[in-house]
């Protein structure tokens, strides 16, 4: 949608990218040196932006037409970036895992897919409580490489402001490095064999995957004969990418006016969302996050109730925008069916156009024997074929998956082609926050949901 057609064009009344600060904010450090973090933000304001506003807007336009029905959205990437793997083959490993979903999904869905990645700024995470205590000893938790650094010591908890001009940095690395290798034929459909990942050449979806390829090269091939020349489109492939609003002074000061464009923009990325701890109505991420123009999604959760879905609808889509706001369901494949339909059909009934995605990671957490954190498989399949089954019965339509995943040869998420065991966790369990699903497990998702809404 064009910004002349959008009547939410100005920004909303009493709102400014600082109006965030005059309401409750949770989840935010607590910096010691008022000057230092001054001085970082000062300098953040000054530096490019990672994407621009015209990216923003056509990302927006693609999520409008998967709200009618046209097109699937694939979300995907690690729970926490760290700095430490901004690193060129990590970053190709992540692009591969979601570009071989995308593949299974455009071959078996017959519908175009948006690629969004939960990487380059997603280096800040909420935390269930402020402090950790080992040993006696007590100190601020970790909340990502944008604040502070894992290791338990006083020194390396204290949150650094110079962290954030970092992110920033590693961030516009990230989306470099990921937009040179998709405009120079990374992403190449003739080419599919460049996206394969070596320590999975034995994997049990190995022949499957090779068949889906086989296919899709014959249908270019056709296409292509017909047309008499190359494709171009099947050369290269679109590209957003997202991470949690978490950090306010982070999101402030990249928040942009652009030329010939009314409104601010976050520019730090295409897609932010807000997270189901900081989606109080009153509270300031809501605040901050109405006033942007940009797409996003907001997580929501079993405890919430249809009042306050329905207040998100209206505080953060008040002109019910097509392409504006997503709905990010997290319930656990034990809740699903209790609560998902209230909400729905309330949010149908009251006419707001959002975009329905499934995250079956965050509500099947569970704690292993020996302490590690680990999310069963067939919990996590199993909250999306309900989820399917669900939005069907209502009348609605699921339009994508929001998943945690990696392409490293990780063990943090039990089951799958493998059927990884609790015992199994120990040999690659390399997450600081939570468990991921490696290539496979994201794979043999990808086929599940093809063969569930296919």
């Amino acid at each position: 949608m064009s910004p002349s057609v959008s009547v939410n064009a100005q920004s909303p009344s009493g709102w400014s990218p600082e109006s965030w600060q005059t309401r409750p904010a949770v989840q935010q450090p607590q910096y010691p040196d008022a000057a230092r973090l001054a001085e970082a933000l000062d300098q953040l304001r000054h530096l490019p932006p990672l994407v621009t506003s015209w990216e923003v807007e056509t990302l927006k336009q693609h999520l409008a037409r998967a709200q009618d029905g046209d097109g699937f959205i694939l979300q995907g990437g690690d729970c926490a970036e760290s700095f430490a793997d901004c690193r060129p083959e990590i970053i190709t490993n992540r692009l591969k895992v979601l570009l071989q979903m995308s593949l299974v999904l455009v071959h078996g869905l017959r519908s175009r897919v948006v690629r969004i990645g939960r990487f380059a700024g997603q280096y800040a995470k909420p935390r269930s409580a402020d402090t950790e205590t080992r040993d006696g000893l007590t100190l601020p938790s970790y909340r990502g490489d944008l604040v502070n650094a894992p290791e338990f010591t006083a020194a390396a908890r204290i949150p650094d402001p110079r962290r954030l001009l970092e992110g920033h940095a590693r961030s516009a690395m990230t989306i470099n490095f990921v937009r040179g290798l998709i405009d120079g034929g990374f992403a190449d459909l003739h080419h599919p064999e460049y996206w394969d990942l070596d320590w999975v050449q034995h994997s049990p979806l190995a022949a499957d995957y090779q068949a889906m390829v086989d296919a899709l090269g014959d249908s270019v091939r056709f296409m292509e004969t017909l047309a008499g020349q190359p494709i171009g489109e099947f050369s290269r492939v679109e590209f957003f990418t997202s991470h949690e609003a978490l950090l306010l002074w982070y999101e402030q000061a990249q928040t942009r006016q652009v030329p010939r464009k009314p409104g601010w923009y976050n520019l730090s990325t295409h897609f932010p969302w807000i997270g189901m701890r900081t989606a109080e109505i009153g509270g300031a991420h809501v605040e901050y996050c109405r006033g942007i123009r940009n797409p996003m999604g907001v997580k929501v959760s079993p405890s919430m109730t249809v009042d306050w879905v329905l207040g998100l609808c209206r505080v953060l889509n008040p002109d019910n925008e097509p392409g504006r706001l997503t709905l990010i369901h997290r319930m656990g494949a034990d809740k699903v069916g209790d609560h998902l339909p209230r909400l729905i059909e309330a949010v149908r009934d009251a006419g707001h156009r959002v975009l329905w995605i499934c995250d079956p990671m965050h509500g099947n957490t569970i704690s292993t024997p020996n302490g590690l954190k680990t999310r069963p498989f067939d919990r996590i399949l199993s909250e999306v074929e309900q989820s399917f089954a669900i939005h069907k019965a209502c009348g609605s339509r699921l339009g994508g998956v929001h998943l945690e995943l990696t392409g490293e040869d990780v063990t943090e998420c039990t089951g799958g082609a493998r059927n990884l065991a609790h015992a199994d966790l120990e040999r690659a369990y390399r997450s600081s926050v939570d468990p991921r699903l490696n290539y496979e497990q994201a794979l043999e998702l990808a086929m599940k949901i093809v063969r569930v809404a296919g």
